[in-house]
């Protein structure tokens, strides 16, 4: 079976597949890690669990999961020498990681190189791996990057205009995140419409509580909303999107705020939060301004405002667009906002029909009408069988190396 990881600062997700990936067979979430109040919630087959414990730190959370696994009434697993392979989620590989990888004693220092980058992230992460190979050290880890879709980007979409040497000595530049979600959506939009991804040009907007808007021109990312950090594009729940970096400066010097605050303010009281004064949950701020609340309205204004002038400076990229893709929380689950989105984009053939978007949540759905010039999709990402998938991949390329290492190897003769 296949275990999938994905490891936050307090948190730990995890999956448990079959072989083939045609099943979920276990999964959960250790949430608080160090914290007061930390728990597991874990469900396998029809079984659900609760548990209040003291989780001190990831080593600890880790082994609960694994305990959980094998647990004879809760459990999935008879043995943990069925779990074949881990593959980890981790935020940031930076311009050295493209795609996926084996993990070794290396790839560990190359990615502990990259925690400047994502000081939040990244720490986690690796402790999530160091745990698990701990615990699992016979069998394949695979690490997948965020970041790594988009490392196919070219220099005129990823260098920002600073002086060049901050980008060839201390790789400032355009990363972007929620890769692995974009690329899972990217290849089940073309499944969707029954075409090659590599003949389509997609606008995906992955709209949650963080908000990424890619351009994928044959499956490949080639523009991406978010920067160097988590809080440029498109405002989010409590992120600012983006703004006049001039206005740094003038936060800190004229109205004296010291740059931990700033930062705090850009990242966690801005966006919809900031704007509202209600939510940072897309669904209470809509019903709010459906209420009467008017600075509520004014947030779901501005979140629609600008994800519309993204796509369009998108499509400009690409020279046209096939497919506008709707993924994340706020993306299959609110048919309000994808039709304001849609709303005035009717110049670049954009059209949904009601009907099909309001029955469209959660599931794979094509929302604009028969005939329409850009097809308009409903496509649920699923970052833990993207991550499962690279794991199978890598994993079996690890299992052949050992056989042919083996002088008890029987691959067959050329």
């Amino acid at each position: 079976m296949i275990l999938t990881i994905n490891c936050g600062s307090s948190s730990l997700k995890y999956q448990l597949y079959s072989s083939d990936l045609t099943r979920v067979v276990a999964k959960g979430m250790v949430s608080r890690i160090g914290e007061t109040g930390a728990h597991i919630d874990h469900s396998a087959g029809r079984e659900r669990i609760h548990q209040d414990m003291v989780i001190a730190d990831h080593g600890s959370a880790f082994r609960h999961v694994i305990d959980n696994l094998l647990h004879p009434e809760w459990g999935a697993l008879t043995d943990i020498g069925l779990i074949t392979a881990v593959g980890h989620r981790a935020v940031h590989g930076g311009d050295t990681f493209v795609d996926s990888v084996l993990v070794t004693d290396a790839v560990l220092r190359q990615l502990e190189a990259c925690t400047p980058l994502a000081p939040l992230h990244n720490p986690a992460n690796l402790l999530g791996i160091e745990e698990a190979r701990r615990l699992l050290p016979d069998v394949p880890h695979v690490v997948v990057f965020d970041t790594s879709f988009h490392q196919t980007m070219p220099p005129s979409a990823h260098v920002y205009g600073l002086p060049y040497r901050f980008y060839g000595e201390h790789k400032i530049r355009r990363y972007g995140f929620h890769g692995t979600s974009c690329r899972y959506v990217s290849g089940l939009a073309g499944e969707i419409l029954g075409r090659p991804v590599e003949d389509l040009r997609l606008v995906v907007c992955h709209l949650g509580n963080g908000v990424t808007i890619d351009a994928v021109a044959g499956g490949r990312s080639v523009d991406t909303s978010m920067g160097f950090g988590t809080f440029s594009g498109v405002m989010m729940g409590t992120r600012a999107g983006d703004f006049d970096p001039g206005l740094i400066f003038h936060l800190h010097s004229v109205l004296k705020l010291d740059m931990p605050e700033i930062e705090r303010i850009c990242y966690k009281e801005s966006g919809l939060l900031g704007i509202s004064g209600v939510s940072n949950d897309m669904r209470d701020v809509v019903a709010a301004a459906d209420a009467g609340n008017e600075r509520c309205a004014l947030a779901v204004d501005m979140f629609v405002h600008m994800v519309r002038k993204q796509v369009g400076a998108f499509a400009a990229v690409m020279g046209g667009i096939d497919a506008l893709v709707f993924t994340a929380g706020i993306g299959e689950n609110s048919p309000y906002i994808r039709a304001r989105i849609a709303a005035g984009l009717e110049f670049l053939g954009v059209e949904i029909d009601a009907q099909a978007n309001a029955d469209g949540n959660r599931k794979p759905a094509l929302i604009s009408p028969a005939g329409a010039r850009t097809a308009v999709l409903v496509a649920p990402t699923d970052e833990e069988m993207m991550i499962a998938r690279d794991t199978v991949r890598l994993a079996g390329s690890a299992h052949l190396l050992r056989l042919q290492d083996s002088p008890l190897s029987l691959l067959p003769a050329e």
